[in-house]
């Protein structure tokens, strides 16, 4: 890689865009002081990364910006490119591919400065990271500007060996150490971060383990207490419904028992109807059998009558026969009597039946009001029937309000307690006071919080201000370093000066230096350092003053002057240090101050601008004196007869130049000085506010942390208490629901037990007026009773009357008809007497068979009458059976009835036993579903043998333990867990970065075996290069490189030089020249082993004599085979080994330009001419 173009554009004194071309590798800049030529060593430093306003001589960055002529208006920026020729692809990484790499660096007057890579905007790191490795940066060793050759020979050792470094090409592994252990340094600082804010995590997850274990458990036995209270719902539901079956078992036996109650009182009414029909049957049939009995009588006193009648008969015939007239008139007697019996019977008859009509229709009547009677009992029974079921439904309706009364009073009085203890709840659950407490926390909280933020604030203006103090510690840090760097540059070039002035002045010299010594003069000043020269009259004082500028300054030269006979072998004038002296105007006198004695000598030494002028004064002027003269700014000095011009390199030659950069290096050195100790005390400052900034910023990260901490307490308190406040909102909101319900249940409940009341007292009321027709219809029974007996009396009496008369009439009407055909029977045995007294035999002899057969006729009538009696006797019994019965159907009927009342009442509190144990059933599965659990899984987990009691005391010290749980901040499970994976977070960021550091530490130490390795080689082969160079650039002598210490990472290189004849104790006693050569020698042997792209050379020649030029030159020469080669050189011997020169005028002032001549091409029209 070589360097092919440079563009300029506001830089410095290149204004305009300007381009320098360089096509070969030895291109020589040349041109008058103060044009301009340094300013391309300064572009391109600049360009690569410069920093330091100082090291491109100036104040600041915007310094190198053009700030305008006498013609020219400052511009606005300043441009600088380098074009790299890559062709052979020598830069690596992603920029090696191109053949040509453009870097640019522009800068503005706000100080915004802006890198350019091929194009594209990059960082000033992107342009280091390219000429690393490469011999190239802005303070390199290929670039050596005026008075570098001296800093680098005297550099300290540890700055020689950065030159070494680059040279091995470690520059960019002591970068990348940097960087790495500025990596370390972070990474540690990291872990030291992460280690504290792990060390506070684990402090807090400690705090929070337990808290979140007291949540999780509090939570684990709320969850338990919820599943228990629900599996005890469960189990009270169980039992609540196998009661309930029980009940409903209950009831389906109750109704049954009803229904069998039902069945066997309609059989019971069945069998009062069958046993009334029978009844009726069996009154018919008694009337039947007693109508028979009476017949049956009748027959049998006929009978009887007529076996009485017969057997008389016979008596009569057997006791009469021949008393048959007596008979006879008895007979006519007992016609006569029967007759009259007739007549009575017939009479009785004739009175008899009407009395028999009468009570036949007494009996039909008294049948037919028994027969009302008992209608009017059916209807009794049914309007008692009626009644009954009235009653037993009155008495069912009571007992159902009365037990609805008693549950809705047990309701009452339980929504009372409940409300009690709802509104004691409710009273106890001050949601305000919660409130005010969540305000006060959330004020705590917000109060905190802004401290926090406070705090974070002061914490980061803690940490800019650290930072603020770093930065400027590093800053004033750079700028000590800088300062020290510039304060030993400058003590170096002033004690090179010195050493050069000293030399020049004779302040070295043995013989006058002892001489001087031993009047007490060794430190006086000499002339040459006691003069004050207007510039650019430098040449001119030098050459007038030719021989003096090294007079020592003494109070009385005249004096002194006869000490000089103790003066062996010496060259020496003495000069009266007095001040004064006229500055004659148009004299050399008027551009300097000094002495008077020198003043005096300048006085008689006219000035002129130029050769010529100087040439007319000295030929116009006819009245110049032998001792006046005219001089030039550039020396050349004419007088009547004489001219003198000094061109050579003598030892004074510069002297007062010299003298002048001394004073200006002494103020730069005061100041440096001042600056250094101001910076020092600064930095002592700095130091002490970073010791307090890092502690404030410490006392604030600790404030910070505790207030973190009492934020993060403050947020668990505040979010435990937003669930007590949304616990306690929501638990007042469902009270007041529920004393909301509770009210308007007990409104319900109050309506319900008005209205209960009400149908009580209907009911009650309806009791009454069924009790008062209960009475009446008794009454009205006894009285159907007694009137039933009665018309049965009646009935019977009427019948047995009616019987009685019937059977007497009929017996009347038997005797009657008897009578009748007695006295039928009596007129025709009267008649037949006479016949029978004659058959009285006959009928004696025919026996008593009519009587037998009357006898065997009564018999039978006897045996049917039996008959007849035992079946009246039976049909009575079976009628007092049919009424027996009929009492005690009509008992088991009112027995039954009652037993159905009691049944049916049974049935009605058995269901309201039933619906109260089904709303409870249904309140405990809407609780269970309400816990957000399932009633059938519950069921089916919990085993059939288990007790309640066992759940209830379970839950009794599940509560005890929540209760002694609490306070729990519920907070703290989501922050533990929060923490935990914050933890987790850090403790891998702790792997990864303990893991970083191992790695990087491992790069360090590979970096360091590198860079010892590859130190310790470049140290040889550029040790071994000098020890090559130095005798052929001295022409003898020899020089070698020389470590400081053993540790290779650090330790400094030290150059010793032995120049032919000498052996200087210290580099620092060599000359100017040699200290030039010396360095040269260093930089071509890093050159040869490591050659750089380029190589910038400003002016380091001049301080060598021709001879060592010609050395130098040559050297160059060969070297540029190799290397590029840009120098800037006042010496013709160097500019003619270039091969192109760039010239650089300043034709317009303050402006630069460039001329370019090729000197082959130039040679060639010189011979062609």
């Amino acid at each position: 890689m070589r360097l092919s173009t440079i563009k300029l554009a506001g830089f410095k004194s290149f204004v305009d865009p300007t381009t320098l071309h360089l096509p070969s590798n030895m291109i020589g800049v040349v041109g008058p002081n103060g044009c301009g030529k340094s300013n391309i060593i300064d572009a391109i430093r600049w360009v690569m990364g410069e920093s330091a306003a100082s090291r491109l001589r100036g104040d600041s960055l915007t310094d190198v910006i053009f700030s305008g002529s006498n013609t020219r208006k400052p511009v606005g920026q300043a441009t600088v490119e380098l074009i790299f020729d890559n062709a052979d692809g020598s830069v690596q990484g992603e920029y090696g591919q191109y053949a040509e790499i453009s870097v640019k660096r522009q800068v503005t007057r706000d100080g915004q400065s802006s890198y350019y890579l091929n194009g594209a905007r990059c960082r000033r790191r992107d342009i280091t990271d390219l000429f690393l490795g490469t011999g190239l940066g802005p303070r390199s060793y290929s670039i050596i500007e005026q008075g570098m050759i001296s800093q680098i020979i005297e550099a300290h050792p540890e700055e020689l060996r950065t030159h070494l470094e680059e040279a091995a090409g470690i520059s960019k592994y002591k970068e990348r150490r940097k960087e790495t252990e500025s990596r370390i340094k972070a990474t540690r600082e990291n872990l030291d971060r992460v280690r504290d804010v792990r060390d506070e995590v684990d402090k807090q997850l400690e705090h929070l383990n337990r808290q979140a274990r007291a949540a999780e458990r509090w939570k684990a036995l709320k969850e338990e207490q919820t599943r228990k209270e629900a599996e005890l719902r469960a189990l009270e539901y169980r039992a609540l419904k196998s009661q309930h079956d029980g009940e409903g078992q209950g009831l389906s036996a109750a109704e049954i028992e009803i229904e069998k109650q039902l069945a066997g009182q309609r059989q019971i009414e069945a069998q009062l109807e069958s046993v009334r029909e029978r009844h009726t049957d069996a009154s018919e049939h008694l009337n039947a059998v007693q109508a028979d009995v009476y017949k049956v009588g009748a027959e049998i006193a006929r009978v009887e009558q007529q076996v009485r009648y017969n057997k008389e008969t016979a008596e009569r015939l057997q006791r009469a026969h021949g008393d048959a007239e007596r008979e006879h008139a008895e007979l006519a007697a007992h016609i006569a009597t029967d007759r009259e019996q007739v007549e009575a019977l017939r009479l009785a008859l004739a009175e008899g039946e009407p009395k028999l009509e009468a009570l036949q229709q007494l009996q039909d009547d008294t049948g037919e009001a028994q027969r009302n009677t008992e209608a009017r009992l059916a209807d009794w029974q049914q309007r008692w029937d009626s009644h009954t079921r009235n009653a037993g439904e009155s008495n069912r309706a009571a007992e159902v309000e009365r037990t609805r009364l008693s549950y809705l009073d047990r309701q009452a009085v339980d929504l009372a307690r409940r409300r009690e203890v709802l509104e004691t709840e409710q009273k106890a659950t001050d949601v305000e006071a919660l409130d005010a407490a969540g305000e006060q926390l959330t004020h705590e909280h917000e109060t905190q919080r802004e401290r926090v933020e406070t705090l974070g604030s002061l914490l980061d203006q803690h940490k800019s201000g650290h930072e603020k103090v770093l930065e400027d510690e590093r800053l004033v840090q750079s700028t000590l370093n800088e300062a020290r760097q510039q304060l030993q540059a400058a003590r170096g070039r002033h004690a090179s000066l010195e050493a050069l002035q000293h030399a020049a002045l004779g302040q070295d010299e043995g013989a006058a230096s002892g001489w001087l010594a031993k009047l007490g003069l060794d430190h006086s000043r000499r002339l040459g350092e006691s003069l004050q020269v207007e510039a650019g009259w430098e040449t001119a004082v030098e050459t007038a003053l030719s021989g003096f500028l090294d007079s020592v300054l003494v109070d009385q030269a005249h004096t002194l002057a006869s000490e000089f006979s103790s003066i062996e072998n010496a060259d020496m004038a003495l000069l009266d240090a007095s001040e004064g002296g006229v500055n004659t105007a148009g004299t050399l006198a008027a551009h300097v101050r000094g002495p008077a004695a020198a003043m005096a000598i300048l006085g008689h030494v006219l000035t002129a601008a130029s050769l010529d002028e100087a040439h007319q004064r000295v030929v116009s002027l006819s009245s110049l004196a032998p001792y006046q003269s005219v001089i030039t700014p550039a020396g050349e000095w004419l007088g009547p007869g004489w001219a003198r011009v000094r061109r050579a390199q003598g030892s004074q030659v510069g002297v007062l130049a010299r003298e002048r950069e001394l004073r200006t290096l002494a103020e730069q050195i005061a100041t440096l000085e001042a600056q250094l100790e101001e910076a020092s005390e600064r930095l002592d400052t700095l130091r002490t506010s970073k010791f307090e900034t890092e502690r404030a910023r410490d006392d604030a990260q600790r404030e910070l942390y505790n207030a973190h901490r009492r934020q993060s307490e403050l947020a668990g308190q505040l979010q435990s208490h937003r669930g007590k406040l949304e616990t306690a909102r929501a638990r007042a909101e469902k009270v007041k629901g529920e004393l909301a319900d509770l009210n308007r249940q007990i409104d319900e409940l109050q309506g319900q037990t008005r209205e209960a009341r009400a149908r009580l007292d209907e009911s009650i009321g309806l009791m009454g007026d069924l009790e008062d027709q209960r009475r009446e219809l008794e009454n009205e029974r006894r009285g159907l009773l007694e009137a039933r007996e009665e018309a049965r009396m009646n009935a019977r009496e009427a019948a047995e009357q009616s019987h009685s008369l019937a059977l007497a009439l009929e017996s009347k009407r038997s005797s009657l008809s008897s009578l009748e055909q007695t006295l039928a029977r009596m007129d025709t045995q009267l008649r037949q007497i006479e016949m029978r007294r004659d058959e009285i035999t006959e009928q004696l002899a025919a026996g008593s068979d009519p009587i037998a057969e009357l006898e065997s006729e009564r018999q039978a009538y006897l045996d049917q009458r039996l008959l007849v009696d035992k079946q009246l006797v039976e049909a009575r019994r079976a009628l007092e059976d049919c009424d027996i019965e009929f009492r005690k159907l009509e008992q088991q009927r009112h027995l039954a009835e009652q037993g159905l009342a009691t049944l049916r009442e049974g049935l009605s509190q058995k269901r309201l036993a039933a619906q109260a144990l089904q709303l409870r059933a249904d309140q405990l599965a809407e609780a269970i579903a309400a816990s957000g659990l399932q009633l059938e899984t519950l069921l089916a987990e919990l085993a059939p043998d288990i007790d309640a009691d066992q759940w209830r005391s379970q839950l009794s010290d599940l509560g005890q333990k929540i209760a002694r749980l609490e306070p729990v901040n519920l907070a703290a499970i989501q922050e533990h867990a929060e923490q935990s994976e914050r933890k987790t977070y850090l403790d891998n960021q702790l792997t990864d970065l303990a893991d970083a550091m191992e790695t990087l530490e491992g790069a360090i130490k590979k970096i360091d075996r590198e860079t010892r390795q590859r130190f310790k080689e470049t140290f040889d082969k550029v040790n071994a290069g000098v020890q090559e160079l130095f005798p052929r650039l001295f022409g003898g002598g020899h020089a070698y490189l020389e470590l400081t210490g053993d540790d290779l990472l650090n330790t400094g290189v030290t150059i010793m030089a032995r120049p032919p004849g000498k052996r200087p104790s210290n580099i620092s006693l060599l000359s100017g020249g040699e200290k030039a050569l010396t360095a040269v020698s260093l930089v071509f042997a890093i050159f040869g082993l490591n050659p750089a792209p380029f190589c910038l050379l400003d002016e380091v020649d001049a301080p060598l004599d021709e001879a060592n030029v010609g050395r130098f030159s040559s050297l160059v020469r060969e070297m540029s085979e190799q290397v590029q080669f840009i120098f800037i050189s006042h010496n013709k011997a160097t500019m003619e080994a270039a091969t192109q020169l760039c010239g650089v005028t300043m034709r317009e002032p303050g402006v630069s330009r460039l001329v370019q001549v090729d000197l082959a091409e130039a040679a060639k029209l010189a011979g062609a001419a």
